[in-house]
């Protein structure tokens, strides 16, 4: 029998940066301090927090995520976004070309980064021999059924998104887990486009 339950996990707002801009924001030779392991493997919070300040407004203490990457990032729902006063696009994490800048702040110094905030699209990570027990492909759209006592919700347009080093677990942001009414981590039944 195929599996259908999936973990669903909130993930709020945060951001991902490059080595460079690391020591901008944290000074020379800064190194990212793990805090906590995440869900998936090798991805972890970190002590450091910056701001991010956009034309409207400014959201402090965002959470870097490590390890570093090989170009910074910002991951907000849309009414932060829209409280920044900026147009983030709905993107997968790492397509960041032509989405929205804003000024990072670290306690050593800050960068204009001119793309890179997008509202991360929903999704499901899966290893192969998940997606295998799931019956779904890379780059798939399903739907997901979130029950809870007053507000269950089925998220459509969920992209699959298969890897090696990635753990069966459902990403969504903290608009769309106030639209459930669900908080923690949640289980959700995956459903197949026909």
């Amino acid at each position: 029998m195929l599996k259908k339950d999936v973990l669903v996990e909130i993930s709020a707002r945060h951001a991902h940066v490059t080595q460079e801009h690391l020591e901008v924001l944290f000074g020379e030779g800064a190194t990212l301090t793990p805090t906590k392991s995440l869900s998936q493997p090798g991805q972890f919070a970190t002590s450091q927090k910056i701001d991010v300040v956009g034309p409207r407004n400014t959201l402090k203490g965002v959470t870097i995520l490590g390890p570093v990457r090989s170009a910074t990032q910002v991951e907000v729902a849309a009414t932060e976004a829209r409280t920044l006063g900026i147009k983030a696009p709905i993107r997968e994490s790492g397509k960041i070309t032509g989405s929205a800048g804003a000024t990072l702040v670290g306690p050593a110094g800050s960068i204009t980064i001119e793309e890179g905030v997008i509202v991360a699209k929903r999704h499901i990570h899966f290893t192969e021999s998940e997606a295998v027990e799931y019956n779904v492909n890379d780059k798939e759209i399903v739907m997901v059924k979130i029950s809870s006592d007053d507000r269950t919700l089925i998220f459509d347009d969920v992209v699959v998104r298969v890897h090696p080093t990635f753990a069966a677990a459902m990403h969504i942001d903290t608009d769309e887990s106030n639209a459930a009414g669900i908080s923690g981590e949640v289980m959700g039944e995956i459903i197949k486009k026909d």
